[in-house]
């Protein structure tokens, strides 16, 4: 009886303690479990996930292989028209010489004639002046007419070879014309995707964002570099739009960072080595991190749409440690990047300048 009477109270007390633990609330760094087995697939402690983000960032440098092979195969085609071009243009110049030849030729012919081209030769030398002139005269037509004969045979074989030329030229350009086609459907296709993803991947940020709870890190499959300095820009491809201490409305007084205008899911880079001192989401900055380097200076990423990095990570230069997106208190897709003297809000110093320092060039 004893042992039924322990077992009576056992069951209610494991009962109150599984209650209290379903009801206890996730931290930032926690994420509740994708019962339908979502497409996202997180881990964290350094492995690696084959999701949505790793989906962006696949399709992100696939657009930019794309991009630069129809760039290539379009510049090739231009070659081969203006190689077509400069060969016709040499032809028309030799045409032209061939027909001041035969103009020459055609002005001795006649002044022989007038004189006595119209009888025999043993006629010729008995009433020329001299034998001399008579065969100065013969010498230059005959020079004269080897020189229109070589002409027009040059000029056969130039436009044998330029037909044959042309011909070729029009083959590798209708290759390239299709080769191109197929190219920019491909970009086309990839760019499709590419634009579904981010959208999708922005969604989940801002559901997040919404719900208060930074999701965790997803990994990135990093790419191989081989950094010589120790400062990199936080993003690779860009175009700088507000800088630091512009005005607008959207701020209380100044702009404390400079934005960098990127594309949602655009990987950004850890500008140096450090550690990351907070990943949060939420406020005016959406999603962010903060990193803190030698030195004492911190630099802020903000209106991510994912981090691939967790607290108190070690960091290296050019390290994917996020994606961009617009999170937050932002009016498009973009990067806001500050360097601040601590980890919070109100102590930024000129980020351009700051990077200038570091031999970094915006």
């Amino acid at each position: 009886m004893r042992s039924l009477r322990r077992h009576r109270v056992v069951v209610p007390v494991l009962l109150c303690v599984l209650a209290v633990l379903g009801a206890r609330p996730m931290t930032a760094d926690e994420e509740p479990a994708d019962p339908a087995g979502g497409p996202e697939t997180q881990t964290h402690g350094g492995g690696v996930a084959t999701g949505l983000s790793a989906e962006v960032v696949r399709l992100y440098e696939e657009a930019a292989v794309a991009t630069q092979q129809y760039e290539a195969g379009r510049a090739e085609a231009d070659e081969q028209r203006a190689k077509a071009r400069r060969a016709e243009e040499l032809l028309d110049t030799q045409r032209r010489h061939i027909a001041a030849l035969h103009e020459d030729l055609g002005r001795i012919a006649r002044a022989q004639y007038r004189t006595s081209g119209g009888l025999p030769v043993a006629a010729q030398m008995m009433l020329a002046d001299s034998p001399d002139g008579l065969m100065r005269g013969h010498h230059a037509f005959a020079q004269a007419d080897l020189a229109v004969n070589n002409a027009i045979s040059k000029n056969r074989r130039a436009e044998a070879r330029l037909a044959a030329d042309e011909a070729k030229a029009a083959a590798e350009w209708q290759v390239l014309e299709k080769r191109n086609t197929e190219l920019a459907a491909l970009k086309a296709d990839i760019e499709e995707k590419l634009e579904s993803a981010r959208e999708e991947l922005q969604g989940q940020a801002d559901a997040a964002v919404a719900a208060g709870a930074c999701r965790g890190a997803v990994r990135l499959d990093q790419p191989q570099t081989a950094f010589t300095s120790a400062w990199v820009a936080p993003v690779e491809t860009y175009e700088l739009s507000a800088s630091y201490g512009s005005g607008g409305a959207r701020w209380a007084h100044r702009h404390t960072g400079q934005d960098f205008a990127v594309p949602i899911g655009t990987p950004v880079r850890a500008v140096g080595a450090g550690r990351v001192v907070r990943v949060s989401c939420g406020g005016p900055f959406g999603i962010e991190i903060v990193l803190r380097h030698a030195g004492g200076y911190y630099t802020q990423y903000a209106h991510l749409a994912s981090v691939a990095v967790d607290q108190g990570e070690q960091v290296v230069p050019g390290q994917w440690i996020g994606q961009s997106g617009t999170t937050g208190n932002s009016t498009g897709p973009h990067l806001h990047f500050e360097t601040r003297v601590t980890p919070e809000s109100g102590s930024a110093v000129d980020p351009v300048s700051w990077l200038a320092a570091r031999g970094v060039s915006l």
